[in-house]
């Protein structure tokens, strides 16, 4: 005889993520700060994930922020001077790294366009093109823009970098898509980023070398034949981005250079505070 009332099935949730997440937080916080409370007890009841939370915060932080809170201020900004010698201008863009640069005129607060570090290859095949030819408009927004329209700007026009103005229309820093979507997804790899696995130490086509500032002490001493020691040799330190800012007395910013043990070091990238690159290269003995 057959069972008059069989076991059914479990149904499927067809409820949506959003559906499932409404449900839960109604009638609905107050704030923005209950709100992400709200958000941090889906996750640990399994409503959503640990990323799909760190995400949704971030998204509802950004909305309270500025260009001004996320720039690049300017005594950190790498420009392009357009009057300078062309090799020493491709030094200085191999050596920072970026795809894009503010360029300048004159003063370094007369910014007359942006140039892409991929367009320089445009002179090998056609030498008589100049560098101004290749400038493309600067976009320029103020310290007060919101990060949510900067970020509509950016996906709207295909621009990735903004010259941030303050009050007084001088220049306060710079803004790209990277720092903006950061606040949501949290830090993004970029060009320096390697896995722990592919390396440390690399030859650069100077004949200097590239370190990672997470390198050990022991490495660097072993490829450069040195015996790095701080000022207080009973200090003690693990990786030569830390020992060379303590030697320096505070967090290294782009661009700052620092002469020990027979090796001059110079910051090409830093990020979260630390140094994550150095150029490296021996002292040379200029006596006669």
């Amino acid at each position: 005889m057959s069972d008059p009332h069989p076991s059914r099935p479990d149904r499927e949730d067809k409820r949506t993520f959003l559906q499932k997440l409404a449900e839960f937080i109604h009638p609905g916080p107050d704030s923005t700060d209950e709100l992400i409370e709200t958000l941090v007890d889906a996750e640990q009841n399994n409503i959503i994930g640990a990323e799909s939370r760190q995400m949704l915060e971030g998204v509802l932080r950004m909305a309270d922020m500025t260009a001004g809170d996320v720039m690049v201020p300017t005594t950190r900004m790498d420009l392009v001077d357009i009057g300078e010698p062309m090799d020493s201008l491709l030094r200085g863009v191999i050596d920072a790294g970026h795809s894009r640069f503010p360029v300048f005129e004159g003063d370094r607060e007369n910014i007359i366009g942006i140039l892409l570090a991929k367009d320089l290859l445009k002179l090998y095949r056609a030498p008589e093109h100049n560098i101004r030819a290749m400038l493309r408009p600067a976009v320029f927004v103020p310290e007060s823009k919101w990060l949510n329209d900067l970020l509509t700007d950016f996906r709207g026009n295909r621009n990735h970098l903004a010259v941030v103005i303050d009050e007084f229309g001088r220049v306060a820093g710079l803004v790209t898509i990277e720092d903006v979507l950061e606040e949501i997804v949290g830090e993004i790899e970029d060009e320096f980023d390697i896995a722990d696995d592919e390396g440390d130490i690399f030859s650069l086509a100077d004949r200097t070398y590239r370190v990672s500032g997470d390198t050990t002490i022991e490495r660097v001493d072993e490829a450069f034949k040195v015996k790095l020691i701080g000022s207080d040799p009973e200090d003690e330190f693990d990786t030569i981005g830390g020992l060379i800012a303590h030697e320096m007395g505070h967090v290294p910013k782009r661009g700052e250079r620092f002469t020990l043990a027979g090796l001059n070091f110079v910051v090409m990238h830093t990020k979260g505070g630390a140094v994550k690159w150095f150029k490296v290269s021996p002292v040379v003995d200029e006596t006669p």
